[in-house]
């Protein structure tokens, strides 16, 4: 690093901290500007901080990893989850939008009654914003410290001041400026990292060891470009496509997108997503805010780090198993000159921070919405409640940081994750949907899969991903049992979220004769139609850009036409049938 690159480092720091203070006095007026941005957000703007957000600083090099390891296929671990990423946008992005409320976790108490769901509000409201947000957060910091380490040669204890002081930076002016500083500084902070990976992947393309595009396909086998898992296979070669069994490709792309739980990833939306949603200007932003987040995060995002980590296979062939990820970073190293390495190190603070600071202010809503304002202080004036939510965004920093110190690696917590909640999925999805779940079924999908995970750790030989199929199936099984054998939602609770939300369908017909005068939604034929369509422009965008990228032209453009033709259908069904509700 040359004074250039720690001038470029510097100014990012202090235009990033300029950008979040300006919004500190109308963060200030209420909690709904603090973590709503006064329900004002225009879609281009939520959906880019979505976007923003899952562009983590280890993003890069997982997706290196998985390249290194599996080549191009081995994206298939998190592509397969665009199918229910898409099902978000057209079923539950307005529906979101409508409910007003303001967090995932307060839905509970609208949706369901009694003492479960205010037991199942409470622990979600503190399970998820302090325990789940600080490990992941922990993990966030572990991966930028790696990156530090890595690009610089300096020890670990050191390492973690730089990232102890970029949480801290961060943590401020999340405080003082809550989700408007937040999202503005995430479009900057997006717009930032994307130029840089771009820069790098030019760069490492120019290497004379490289030699381009056409060096890649010389120099490495043939079958690490295939966009698709070779199935019928249990292992593959380093650098060779992504080998699955049958079994596993169908947990993938069959069980895990709708079944499984994931913090930013849970089926019909959840989290800070669903925060984005909630946020946006009325429900046609809503969508097209989760629609553009869907398009950028598959299709404009993976290939210029899916190159430099095809890259690594000929610039660092002796990096080991457990070090393939480092190649991303060890190319910015070598290979960037001044500058260029101030404005990529930047890059990868932007992403690091832009993560962290959706992390603290959509934790901090669930502590203070959730727990605060309905437990201990339902009579707190506003004032009150964001003075608490600046400090208690201040706790959870504290907090998450000596988690990290604490932790060595937490590899493998994905699959955890995953399987811990696999089942929870479909009740999450079926709660907008059918008016019988109740508070107990999420309860019972939340409680039986761990109790199943347990017992299929011991000794079963059963592994992930073919042990979604064992754990779906039992968890399902037992919460349509419990659903049936507890009272229902009661009425008057039932009627009102039809009367806020007015879901329609089959499923509701129950309570839409004790309401007549609501007209609930219909014509899900076309939203289905949607769903389908916009899963084939994402991957036929994606296709046809990978292609175009490594010389098959006629091939991409091929693939380009077809997702031009679904945006199009697309675009003519929200045209004549509208953005909000769905009528026939």
């Amino acid at each position: 690093m040359q004074s250039i690159d720690w001038i470029i480092v510097g100014a990012y720091f202090v235009l990033s901290a300029g950008i979040g203070t300006y919004f500190t006095r109308r963060a200030g007026r209420n909690i709904q500007e603090f973590f709503l941005s006064g329900r004002n957000l225009p879609w281009w703007l939520a959906g880019t901080s979505m976007v923003a957000t899952t562009f983590a600083a280890d993003t890069p090099l997982a997706v290196t990893e998985l390249v290194a390891r599996n080549g191009i296929a081995g994206n298939w671990l998190w592509w397969n989850s665009l199918f229910g990423g898409m099902l978000t946008v057209f079923f539950f992005a307005r529906l979101w939008r409508r409910a007003g409320i303001m967090t995932d976790v307060e839905f509970v108490e609208m949706r369901y009654s009694g003492k479960p769901a205010a037991f199942l509000r409470g622990f979600r409201s503190l399970y998820l914003g302090l325990f789940i947000n600080c490990v992941i957060m922990a993990w966030v910091n572990l991966a930028m410290a790696s990156i530090l380490e890595g690009m610089f040669d300096i020890p670990r204890n050191l390492v973690m001041w730089y990232v102890a002081g970029a949480l801290a930076l961060t943590a401020v002016y999340s405080a003082l400026s809550g989700l408007w500083g937040v999202t503005i500084t995430d479009a900057f902070q997006f717009v930032l990292a994307m130029t840089g990976t771009i820069v790098l992947a030019f760069i490492i393309l120019d290497l004379p060891t490289v030699g381009g595009i056409s060096g890649l396909l010389n120099r490495l086998p043939a079958e690490t470009f295939r966009f698709t898992p070779v199935i019928g296979s249990t292992s593959s070669e380093a650098g060779g496509p992504l080998a699955l069994s049958l079994a596993a490709f169908l947990a993938f792309v069959g069980v895990q997108w709708w079944a499984s739980w994931y913090p930013g990833a849970e089926p019909g939306g959840g989290g800070y997503i669903a925060q984005r949603m909630m946020s946006a200007k009325d429900e046609k932003h809503s969508l097209l805010a989760t629609l553009w987040f869907t398009i950028a995060h598959y299709c404009l995002r993976p290939w210029p780090w899916i190159i430099v980590g095809l890259a690594t296979l000929v610039l660092y062939p002796e990096l080991g198993p457990e070090s393939k990820r480092l190649g991303y970073v060890h190319a910015m190293r070598d290979y960037l000159p001044a500058g260029l390495k101030g404005m990529l190190v930047a890059s990868f603070f932007a992403a690091y921070m832009s993560t962290i600071a959706t992390q603290l202010n959509w934790g901090t809503s669930y502590v203070i919405n959730d727990f605060y304002k309905r437990f201990i202080r339902p009579d707190a004036d506003e004032r009150r409640l964001v003075l608490l939510s600046r400090m208690m965004t201040i706790l959870i920093m504290a907090a998450s940081l000596v988690i990290t110190g604490l932790l060595e690696t937490i590899s493998g917590a994905w699959v955890f994750i995953f399987e811990a909640g696999a089942g929870l999925g479909l009740v999450l999805i079926l709660r907008w949907y059918w008016w019988r779940i109740n508070a107990w079924s999420e309860i019972t999908a939340m409680v039986v899969p761990l109790i199943v995970l347990v017992v299929l750790k011991q000794g079963t030989g059963i592994e992930f991903p073919e042990s979604l199929f064992l754990i779906v199936i039992v968890t399902t099984v037992a919460w349509v049992a419990v659903t049936y054998l507890t009272k229902p939602t009661d009425a008057q609770t039932l009627q009102a979220f039809y009367r806020r939300v007015h879901p329609g369908g089959w499923g509701w017909k129950h309570v839409a004769r004790m309401v007549p005068d609501v007209q609930g939604d219909s014509g899900y034929s076309s939203l289905f139609r949607n769903w389908i369509a916009g899963v084939l422009l994402v991957y036929s965008m994606l296709f046809g850009i990978g292609k175009i990228i490594l010389g098959e032209t006629e091939g991409g453009l091929l693939f380009i036409a077809v997702g031009c033709l679904a945006g199009w259908v697309i675009y003519r069904d929200l045209s004549t049938r509208g953005f909000g509700t769905v009528v026939k």
